[in-house]
């Protein structure tokens, strides 16, 4: 196996934490002995257990770790925290070569490259660097920015409606990207919707379906200055719910900073979801539209002052994927960038 497919598979078990490991960044790793067979692999998963992804590894692998190489998605950190090094695990593991995708942003656990070479393991970076580093993109924006990654979910109409005139929204995209948000909903570490939304539509914010063992539900966060109803869904016991009494986003982004979250799914109506984007506070807009028109109803997004066709917003686009006819894309939002 050579590092370029242990990186895949690496990046495949670090997505299985996806969810599981705020406010640590997730991570896989993969030990291959000299004859290029996994000994040991592992992921971070806080959930059940307090071990970083190397030492999962490791301990998978006990004796046949030593001359072996690692294979890990983010650089191993240098600093005791929760757990000790894994720089120290590493070298007390005997592992003799360390390739990894990304390089610790971190200031509080960087210098892991440097105590690595300096004990004699020869380290590799940079492998599918691209790759790891979107896997991971929730944990290395809140780095960045000092706040967690915003990605909304819409689902609208070919016209871009999001409810028809009279209210009424359910349901507009079909059964199978609908349980395609289950997914999205289970890997991130919080739910975000509006007051209205919960006034509205009374959603109860848990994944469905089969997630049996995954773990806590995540964090229920209701934003604006409504009065709820005290028999609204989201206050059942199902998961933590957390209600930001605010329109002010700095006030949010500082409740979700004290939560620790790193991914916030965030299934707003167009008011606080607008409101948000035009704040910069959006990263990743992912887009369910049905093969279907309105004509008449709510807009998905609205500016609430007059733009001109150069004030369009940019976007990348990552992904599309067509679910039984609906059409699922994910577009990057600059932010200014």
């Amino acid at each position: 196996m050579d590092h370029t497919v242990a990186m895949q598979h690496a990046i495949a078990l670090a997505e299985k934490g996806l969810g599981k490991t705020a406010p640590n960044p997730i991570v896989g790793a993969v030990i291959i002995d000299a004859a290029g067979n996994v000994v040991g692999e592992g992921f971070h998963d806080r959930v059940n257990s307090a071990d970083h992804a190397e030492v999962v590894a490791i301990k998978a692998a006990g004796n046949k770790a030593v001359g072996a190489m690692i294979v890990v998605t983010l650089e191993p950190c240098n600093h005791t925290g929760s757990t000790g090094p894994c720089v120290q695990a590493i070298i007390d593991a005997g592992i003799t070569t360390v390739v990894f995708a990304v390089a610790d942003p971190n200031a509080v656990a960087d210098g892991g490259t440097d105590a690595l070479r300096a004990a004699g393991i020869t380290v590799v970076e940079g492998v599918l660097k691209e790759d790891a580093a979107f896997s991971n993109r929730a944990w290395l924006m809140k780095i960045k920015k000092g706040r967690p990654f915003f990605s909304w979910k819409v689902a609208a109409t070919l016209d871009g409606k999001v409810a028809a005139a009279d209210g009424t929204s359910k349901w507009i995209t079909n059964e199978t990207s609908r349980v395609d948000v289950q997914v999205l909903r289970r890997q991130a570490d919080a739910i975000l919707v509006g007051t209205n939304t919960v006034i509205a539509d009374d959603p109860h914010l848990i994944p469905r379906g089969d997630f049996v063992g995954y773990g806590a539900n995540p964090i229920r966060v209701i934003c604006g200055e409504q009065t709820l109803p005290t028999a609204a869904k989201v206050f059942d016991n199902a998961a933590d719910t957390v209600v930001v009494a605010s329109k002010d986003l700095d006030v949010l982004v500082e409740k979700l900073n004290e939560l620790g979250v790193n991914h916030v799914f965030v299934e707003a109506g167009p008011t606080l979801g607008s409101a948000m984007l035009d704040g910069c506070l959006l990263d990743e807009l992912i887009m369910y539209q049905a093969p279907t028109l309105l004509g008449t109803g709510k807009h998905f997004f609205a500016f609430d002052y007059p733009t001109t066709i150069t004030d369009q917003m940019r976007m990348d686009h990552l992904s599309t994927v067509v679910l039984d006819g609906d059409v699922k894309s994910a577009y990057r939002i600059r932010n200014g960038e």
